[in-house]
């Protein structure tokens, strides 16, 4: 198979715990066209066995101590030119090896070099690689040559900008030069959150302009919510392809939508992921999770989805909900984004507070995007 063809697409974001594959596969049936999974840290896939799934018709990444715990899961009927597998690493030696594990049942390998996470950056990988730029550049060599040559697959880089235009330009020439096949940038620095507004104005064009010069497309990541988002950076900045996190956090529709309110209602994306959670036997505290960033804090189901534990349980909440009719508009989306700006900074204070990542120790864990 050829590498894949980054140009002229509107993709789904790496996002930890929400990027599982029923999510991906909702986000493909809703016109996203690419879908990269969430960061695994090299060490954790390399934990794994691959087991073909006979029942699920998958591919299963279990941990090699406990078979019926999936780090990562696939079906090359669905996604296996549209899955972007997101490494964390901070080894050329690591990188290659636990892309080599994987690179057969995906379309390409990303590495993460812009996660700003205390627990990521700490340990080298992440947005650490950008002040490493030659560890990030002698990753990034090292995957293209024995993996993406090996596998023709495709070998990409994330990115946030730097601390200036000059800064930033400096490392995209040195990353392209690397033979990767494209390169996505988010337009916010480091110690940027999401709810802040990303800054694309002194920086993307001079990006998309370093990377159409060395052949390969740019990927815009940061506030794009729809199809009329995408467009328009296109045509301002001159970038090839947008990439949608929050939004699609806030409802997955937005791959389809014109306008961010053109979104179908939220009771529909519940819905069809349950019906795509359960029919791929995805954990279901996970599922639960997933379907708790999509429905309203207020609804009644929302109390109700967070007291089910089971299948059985969450079959006789969806039952309920084919009853409601909720409607969709602008002020259901904001507060679903403050809702998941709430969480997250609730979430970085319990992570910073309990997880102490020691990459030597081989202790390892799979990382937000």
């Amino acid at each position: 198979m050829p590498p894949v063809n980054y140009a002229g697409k509107l993709v789904l974001a790496p996002m930890v715990r929400i990027g599982e594959f029923p999510f991906r596969l909702l986000a493909l049936k809703y016109g996203a066209d690419l879908v990269w999974g969430p960061e695994i840290v090299d060490r954790k896939i390399l934990d794994c066995k691959r087991v073909v799934n006979d029942k699920l018709h998958t591919i299963d990444y279990v941990l090699a101590s406990n078979a019926s715990q999936v780090i990562f899961r696939t079906d090359k009927r669905l996604e296996k030119d549209k899955v972007i597998f997101q490494l964390g690493t901070a080894s050329p030696e690591l990188a290659v090896q636990a892309a080599s594990k994987v690179a057969a049942d995906v379309a390409g390998i990303d590495l993460n070099s812009g996660c700003p996470k205390h627990f990521s950056v700490h340990s080298g990988m992440g947005a650490g690689l950008l002040k490493t730029p030659d560890k990030l550049v002698a990753i990034l060599e090292a995957l293209v040559t024995e993996v993406g040559k090996k596998f023709d697959i495709g070998i990409s880089v994330k990115i946030r900008i730097l601390d200036t235009p000059e800064e930033t330009f400096t490392l995209v020439r040195r990353l392209v030069k690397t033979g990767i096949s494209a390169l996505t940038v988010h337009c916010r620095k480091v110690p940027m959150r999401p709810r802040e507004r990303a800054i694309p104005d002194e920086y993307l064009a001079g990006i998309a302009e370093i990377c159409h010069a060395a052949g390969i497309p740019c990927i815009a990541n940061g506030d794009v919510t729809c199809r009329d988002d995408f467009n328009r950076i296109k045509k301002q900045y001159g970038v090839d392809s947008a990439m949608i996190a929050v939004a699609a956090e806030s409802n997955v529709s937005c791959f389809a939508a014109k306008t961010k309110n053109d979104v179908k209602p939220w009771s529909e994306i519940v819905k069809n992921l349950y019906d795509l959670c359960k029919s791929t036997d995805n954990h279901y505290s996970n599922s639960k999770f997933m379907l708790l960033r999509f429905t309203p804090g207020k609804s009644p189901m929302y109390q109700r989805i967070a007291q089910s534990k089971s299948y059985k349980q969450g079959d006789e909440v969806m039952a309920e909900l084919a009853n409601e009719q909720p409607q969709v508009n602008e002020r259901q989306l904001d507060g679903n984004k403050r809702k998941l700006e709430n969480e997250e900074r609730t979430t970085d204070k319990r992570k910073t507070a309990k997880i102490n990542l020691d990459v030597s120790s081989g202790v390892t864990v799979s990382l937000v995007g």
